[in-house]
């Protein structure tokens, strides 16, 4: 990608990077850690050509999730991503929904 001087990376986890959830508090700090570590790349590779980004997801994809937890479809969540591939002007986005 550097030499090409183009590219996307996109990282995604959960809400909780975000936002923690007590109901999610083992994976919270490796949620976080992830998310941080996207952001910094993204400031590193600012002006390259070279996207890279963080979604966070606060829904539980597709049916079958727990009663009290939203959920959303694939194809609800999916253009966001291809925002952040083809705006390229943001190091983040959250769906809740």
């Amino acid at each position: 990608m550097r030499e090409a001087g183009a590219g996307t990376l996109l990282f995604t986890n959960g809400a909780g990077s975000v936002d923690p959830i007590p109901m999610l508090g083992n994976v919270n700090p490796a949620q976080a850690a992830l998310r941080n570590w996207a952001l910094n790349l993204h400031k590193e590779l600012a002006g390259t050509g070279i996207q890279a980004a963080h979604v966070a997801i606060g829904v539980w994809i597709g049916a079958g999730g727990p009663p009290e937890i939203p959920t959303a479809e694939a194809e609800d969540i999916a253009p966001l991503y291809w925002d952040l591939h083809t705006q390229r002007d943001e190091a983040e986005r959250v769906f809740t929904g």
